[in-house]
């Protein structure tokens, strides 16, 4: 890795940056010194603005006020604040931070001169340690297509149709819209009307007018791409998706069979075989998960160990994590161990399948005969203390699933996108992993027993990590988008209460208060008033 240059082949800062600089440091002293020369000012035109007697007179004013005034002044004052004090509360709740704060800071600190540190001099060029940690960062905040999706017409329109809520937010399908683009279509799809109709149909947003334009791509060509939108768009049913899912792959491995003897002739050639191949992959992917869904689970788990040898590059698109879940419903332990000594690997991005199977794992060959009092009496055993670090450490990788694991929170459908480490790929990992975790005798308690402790070794997760980076802070606003709004998001770590909510809290407190005691007892508040006037 290279080191970072000198900081003299930085460029000096110019003659208006430094101006600019020294104008904003002595305009917060301005600020600062503000408040002590208006008083001396105050009490040098004393006399010339007769503040004595203007003082008089509004003491004068104030004796001469009755308590129902008083009473309509702490009641409306208290109404005021509360009104802030809920608007606050909604604001926080909904974007997880204070509008009174967040305008501050965006608005009155720029007018006192306080401004955001930006690349100095001495900074200009980060240093090679920043590059990595700034592309951890965007990793980590990447959103992952969801291995183990769900097919739109068969089950997340039949949810919408039992509940009248819609599953999947309009983020999440773009972004699908966007992936099938990059899927299934290149720049040669102008030369065949079908391949055309279809590049409009992926782009399209209306449901409808997609299967429309699907059926009559058919009718120009027997048209994969076609095929592989109806059955993941019309399809009611597993079943009919599968059907649907082998004419596009008898289509797709003809036009793949083609491409392949003429990929070599020109760069258009090869974006087409390229593109044939992903159509070929999806779909076999697709009849694997229809397979696994319907109880033919160990042709599914035939078709992937196929795919991921006929297609080794394609580990990024985590085949592995729909081989992982095939392999726990046949109770193939050994298997899936084998599958995450490949995986698990320190160079490979992780998900909380491969770290939450391998704590399952761990956890099975302990967990039937674990007791907490047990383990207290006479302390862990090394296989108990594996089970409890492998545990950690998938809870540090995502801390949201064991509250969906333990039925703490209510599941929902898994969104078709998820983010690493957050709340949408806890949602999506626990729908179809909850069922593995009930079947291991005794691991939801070993998991309910530990998997607080996590929090003891990582005390400030957003800045420093024990087994993975610090925990990224972007995960709540990017699972806000990808989770229906019915869903309550889990944020970690918990954030405290903003210093305006608990100030209007009080605020509204302290002026109801005066108001009630205003109407109870007002000849007593009047001489009260009187008192602190005079």
């Amino acid at each position: 890795m290279a080191d970072a240059p000198e900081d003299s082949a930085a460029p000096a800062p110019s003659l208006g940056s430094r101006l600019k600089g020294l104008m904003c440091r002595w305009l917060v002293y301005a600020w600062a010194l503000l408040p002590l020369a208006s008083l001396v000012l105050l009490y040098q035109l004393r006399a010339p603005l007769r503040l004595y007697e203007a003082t008089v007179t509004v003491t004068g004013f104030v004796s001469t006020l009755t308590p129902k005034f008083y009473v309509a002044l702490t009641g409306t004052s208290s109404l005021i604040s509360g009104l802030i004090l809920v608007f606050e509360w909604c604001y926080f709740k909904k974007y997880g931070t204070s509008f009174i704060e967040q305008v501050s800071v965006n608005h009155l600190r720029p007018l006192m001169g306080v401004i955001e540190p930006g690349p100095s001099s001495e900074s200009f060029f980060p240093a090679a340690g920043e590059h990595e940690s700034s592309r951890q960062s965007l990793s980590e905040c990447k959103v992952w297509r969801n291995p183990l999706n769900l097919f739109r017409g068969a089950e997340y329109n039949r949810y919408t149709w039992v509940t009248g809520r819609e599953p999947l937010t309009y983020y999440d399908m773009n972004l699908s819209a966007q992936d099938h683009q990059t899927f299934f279509t290149c720049d040669t799809d102008l030369l065949r009307p079908s391949d055309a109709v279809m590049q409009n149909a992926w782009r399209e947003r209306n449901p409808q007018a997609r299967v429309k334009a699907a059926y009559q791509a058919l009718e120009e060509y027997d048209c994969a791409t076609a095929y592989i939108l109806l059955a993941e768009e019309e399809a009611t049913t597993i079943s009919e998706a599968e059907k649907l899912l082998h004419q596009a792959l008898r289509a797709g491995e003809s036009e793949h069979k083609k491409s392949q003897q003429q990929q070599h002739l020109s760069l258009q050639y090869e974006a087409q075989h390229r593109r044939d191949t992903n159509v070929l992959v999806y779909t076999k992917r697709r009849l694997a998960m229809c397979a696994r869904k319907l109880g033919r689970i160990r042709e599914a788990v035939k078709i992937m160990r196929d795919l991921m040898k006929e297609f080794p590059p394609l580990s990024m698109v985590n085949i592995h994590e729909n081989l992982l879940e095939a392999l726990l419903e046949l109770q193939a332990y050994a298997d899936v161990q084998a599958v995450l000594a490949k995986y698990d690997d320190i160079s490979l991005p992780k998900s909380a399948t491969i770290c939450y199977t391998a704590a399952l794992l761990k956890a099975r060959a302990v967990s039937e005969k674990f007791s907490p009092e047990t383990a207290f009496r006479r302390g862990l055993t090394t296989a108990e203390m594996n089970a409890v670090e492998a545990i950690h450490r998938a809870v540090e990788f995502n801390p949201h699933v064991p509250k969906y694991l333990l039925e703490m929170k209510s599941l929902i459908m898994p969104p078709e996108h998820i983010l690493k480490r957050g709340d949408s790929e806890a949602v999506a990992y626990a729908f179809f992993h909850l069922q593995h975790w009930k079947r291991v005798e005794g691991a939801l308690n070993l998991l309910h027993c530990t998997w607080e402790g996590t929090f003891r070794i990582l005390p400030y997760p957003l800045e420093r990590g024990h087994l993975f980076y610090p925990y990224p802070g972007c995960t709540e606003s990017a699972d806000r988008e990808l989770l229906p709004a019915f869903h309550e998001v889990s944020v970690y770590p918990k954030k405290d209460l903003p210093f305006f909510i608990h100030f209007t809290a009080g605020l509204c407190s302290f002026t109801a208060m005066l108001a009630l005691l205003t109407h109870q007892f007002p000849e007593l508040m009047g001489v009260f008033v009187k008192a602190v006037s005079f």
